[in-house]
């Protein structure tokens, strides 16, 4: 083969065929248009819009399609920003093929869809969000008899460092610095500020301090025991087919047990929102939400009893608390031992099971690998908007992992990767050495293509699009 060399400086051709600009597009990613298409997610979404849109007036925004489709890229893609979402859009050709732009079109700017985002309403999102689940009724990915709720914490787009105070606008240093002269000194050096701040007790509480730009953002501990200012998201995960129902987005600093009821009738709406689709009534559960699988931060006597009250039987996790005193609380003695006779059951413990499992799971999928872990947006509503549609790419992941193999385009490319290095070590020519051995678990090794798979801890059925699958990737 002859070497080939780079060339340094090279004219422009004037004239390129159209076949040889045209990329060949993502399988996965053509998949997804064609449910897309298939329950008219196109004229749904411009129909939900059209009040946000004027004729002939301003440039042309956005279409609707196009904006929610550039949201679900980030969770498929793992971005966390919008600006990268825009840039990842305007660099890749099969993304361009997603949203239907051709090379001689300009993709979204970053500007253009934090505009959009702003111009449209958490309601709209919201319904979005609706029309996602009725998509997994209808496909059967949808119960609603077992709910598993659970919560996590989200870093703020907000720095400590910029906090101040609530009742006189001062910043923490100011603050220090005030205190410090209080004391008798009256030039405090960095090193006072600091000894006077250890000593301090609850030194930085959400009743007395805020930060200026995101005053929805709470001091809180993460998930890294560091404390930060973070946002609490609270999801409701169907036990049976990991769709995510319901999400909420919190105060930081609220309890579980405070935030379950609201998260519990947002449930109850969506359910009945899905429910209201002839095609989709049909595969829900005669009886949804009847049963409520959370851990132990959720236990308390009120929440039992509102559960009770409500014909919801609860699998909550209890923590020891010792032996306890029902001297005039026989409503809630009686909700606790049956709470916890059921979850010390058969079906009890197989549910807490599943939900160290189906719980953390989407929670990896949303946040690790999806890349929202980090927010950058600020406010309430701009975080719930990004996030409903955010969610909505990992339910229609549920879809894809149906019909296709795989729920985003990282695992499908890790699926034809393990098919291809399969096929490559089934039709090998053999060699006179033996093939390098696999490494197992423990110190046993072998050879076969087999071993190799269950090296990497996949069954032979899981390699191919079609198999049955372990994970949600």
């Amino acid at each position: 083969m002859a070497l080939g060399k780079r060339k340094r400086e090279s004219q422009a051709q004037l004239w390129v065929a159209t076949q040889h600009l045209r990329a060949p597009g993502h399988p996965f990613y053509q998949r997804l248009n064609q449910v897309l298409d298939k329950h008219g997610f196109d004229e749904f979404v411009e129909e939900r819009c059209a009040t946000f849109y004027a004729e002939g007036v301003g440039r042309p925004g956005i279409p609707p399609g196009v904006y929610f489709r550039m949201l679900m890229i980030g969770y498929f893609e793992g971005i966390d920003s919008e600006r990268e979402i825009a840039w990842r859009v305007a660099d890749s050709l099969s993304l361009r093929e997603f949203l239907g732009y051709e090379l001689d079109q300009a993709t979204p700017d970053h500007s253009t869809v934090s505009r959009t985002r702003r111009l449209i309403d958490f309601q709209t999102h919201h319904e979005v969000f609706e029309w996602v689940l009725k998509v997994l009724a209808t496909s059967n990915l949808l119960k609603g008899k077992t709910l598993g709720v659970d919560a996590t914490t989200l870093d703020a787009n907000a720095a400590m460092r910029s906090i101040v105070r609530r009742d006189t606008g001062e910043s923490y240093e100011e603050f220090l610095t005030k205190l410090a002269k209080a004391s008798g000194i009256e030039t405090p050096t960095r090193e006072d500020l600091a000894r006077i701040d250890k000593k301090r007790p609850k030194k930085a509480s959400n009743k007395d301090w805020e930060h200026p730009h995101d005053p929805d953002a709470r001091i809180t501990k993460t998930k890294d025991r560091r404390t930060h200012l973070a946002h609490k998201v609270e999801t409701a995960v169907d036990m049976d087919t990991q769709a995510i129902v319901a999400v909420s987005l919190p105060s930081a600093d609220e309890g579980d047990t405070e935030s379950l009821p609201w998260t519990l009738v947002r449930t109850e709406l969506n359910l009945e929102a899905v429910a209201q689709d002839p095609a989709a009534r049909k595969h829900l559960h005669p009886k949804p939400m009847s049963e409520v699988v959370t851990d132990k931060g959720y236990h308390s006597n009120e929440v039992l009893v509102d559960l009770k009250a409500s014909a919801i039987r609860s699998y909550i996790s209890e923590p020891d608390r010792g032996r306890r005193d029902w001297k005039g609380k026989p409503e809630a003695q009686q909700a606790v031992y049956a709470n916890r006779r059921r979850i010390r059951g058969n079906r009890g413990q197989a549910l807490r099971r599943k939900r160290g499992e189906l719980l953390e799971r989407p929670y990896a999928h949303l946040f690790e690998t999806g890349g929202m872990r980090r927010l950058f947006l600020r406010g309430r509503q701009n975080i719930l908007k990004r996030l409903v549609i955010h969610v909505c790419g990992c339910n229609l992941g549920l879809v894809m992992r149906t019909l296709f193999g795989r729920g985003t385009p990282r695992g499908m490319r890790e699926t034809f990767f393990l098919f291809s290095s399969l096929i490559t070590q089934i039709f090998a020519p053999r060699r006179a050495l033996s093939p390098p051995a696999v490494q197992l678990s423990g110190t046993a090794r072998s050879s076969s293509p087999l071993a190799a798979t269950r090296a990497t801890k996949l069954r032979p059925s899981q390699i191919f699009p079609n198999g049955a699958l372990a994970t949600g990737c």
